[in-house]
C-alpha cells in the first residue's frame, strides 16, 4: 500500500541531536501518527490515506527505525517526548494518534507539549497490576534473550507464538490467522525475513531491523508500573480506544487512564485485534472514522 500513496519525505532533529524522519501526506490541520511495537511509517499508510482527504498526516519512523536514528545510550521515555516535540514543532500539529506502545508515547509526550490539544490512543499499556503481567514481563525477557544471541528469527517466532493467544486473532481475516501460525515455526521466520529484506524498497525497513527495535521500547513500557499518576498532568482532550474483548492488559490501563485523565472519553470497537491500524491484517477504516470523527 505504502508504494500506492504519494507522500513527502521529511526529516526533523530531536533534542539530542537525533535525527527523525516522518512521511507527510494529504492537506489540512496536521495529525502526527505515532506506531508501536516492531513497525515503522510504512504499515500505517491505509490509515493516512483514508485521514488525508481532511487531515495532514505525519507519520514517523519513530527512534530505533528506518528514517530515524538509533535509540542512543541515553534513551528513555523523555526521549520519545522530545522526539514527538520536534515533530509538533516543525509540523503545527495540534492532533496525536497512537497505536500500542506508541500510544503511551502519543499520553506521555502530550503532558509536556502544550501545542498538543487532543489526543487519540488505541490498546497502550501502562503497568497498573493487571494480572497478564507476568506474561508480558515473560514476553519481553524471552524476546531480549534471543536478540542478544543474534537470533532475530528467533525472537520473531517468540513473538508470533504470544500474539495468536488473544483470542480476538480470530477477527484476523483467514490469510493473516494462517500467517501467524507458519510463523510460530523458527525456520519459516528465518525464511520470511530473508525474503522481506529482499523486497525491501526505498524507505520501507526490513523486518528483521524492526524486531530488534521492540525491545528498548518494551522496556520503557516496563518501566511505567507505578506512574499512572503522572497522566493527571495531560491537559488535552483524550480519546482512549480498545477492541471488543480486549485482555486486561489493555483494559486495565484503560480503566486506570479514566481514572486520572482530566478530559477522556473512552470508545469499544467490536471487532478489532491489537493490529487494528495496520495496514496489513488491520482494519485502519475503522479506526480513521473514530479520528476524524474526535480529531474535526
Amino acid at each position: 500500500m505504502s508504494d500506492k500513496v504519494r507522500y513527502t519525505k521529511k526529516s526533523v532533529t530531536s533534542k539530542d541531536g537525533t535525527a527523525i524522519g516522518f512521511r507527510q501526506l494529504g492537506q489540512g490541520p496536521a495529525i502526527v501518527i505515532l506506531h508501536g511495537g516492531a513497525l515503522a511509517s510504512q504499515h500505517y499508510m491505509k490509515l493516512g490515506a483514508a485521514l488525508a482527504d481532511e487531515f495532514t498526516v505525519c507519520i514517523p519512523d519513530r527512534r530505533g527505525r528506518g528514517m530515524s536514528g538509533s535509540y542512543g545510550p541515553n534513551y528513555s521515555i523523555a526521549s520519545e517526548d522530545e522526539d514527538l516535540a520536534a515533530v509538533v514543532a516543525e509540523t503545527g500539529a495540534q492532533y496525536v494518534f497512537g497505536t500500542a506502545d506508541g500510544g503511551l508515547f502519543a499520553l506521555h509526550g502530550s503532558a509536556s507539549i502544550p501545542a498538543i490539544r487532543k489526543v487519540a490512543v488505541y490498546e497502550p499499556v501502562i503497568f497498573v497490576g493487571q494480572p497478564d503481567l507476568p506474561a508480558f514481563k515473560a514476553t519481553i525477557g524471552r524476546g531480549e534473550a534471543l536478540i542478544a544471541k543474534g537470533d532475530i528469527a528467533g525472537a520473531m517466532s517468540s513473538l508470533a507464538v504470544d500474539s495468536a493467544n488473544d483470542p480476538r486473532m480470530q477477527a484476523v481475516s483467514a490469510p493473516y490467522r494462517l500467517m501467524g501460525r507458519v510463523l510460530a515455526a523458527p525456520l519459516v521466520c528465518r525464511l520470511f525475513l530473508s525474503l522481506d529484506a529482499l523486497a525491501a524498497r526505498g524507505d520501507a525497513v526490513a523486518l528483521r531491523d524492526l524486531v530488534p527495535a521492540l525491545i528498548p521500547e518494551l522496556r520503557q513500557v516496563e518501566a511505567t508500573d507505578g506512574t499512572i499518576d503522572f497522566y493527571r498532568t495531560v491537559t488535552a482532550e483524550c480519546l482512549l480506544m480498545c477492541g471488543g474483548h480486549a485482555p486486561t492488559l489493555f483494559t486495565g490501563t484503560l480503566d486506570a487512564l479514566e481514572g486520572v485523565l482530566p478530559n477522556a472519553r473512552r470508545v469499544e470497537l467490536a471487532g478489532l485485534h491489537h493490529g487494528a491500524a495496520q495496514d496489513q491484517g488491520g482494519n485502519p477504516r475503522v479506526l480513521a472514522d473514530q479520528l476524524r470523527q474526535f480529531f474535526s
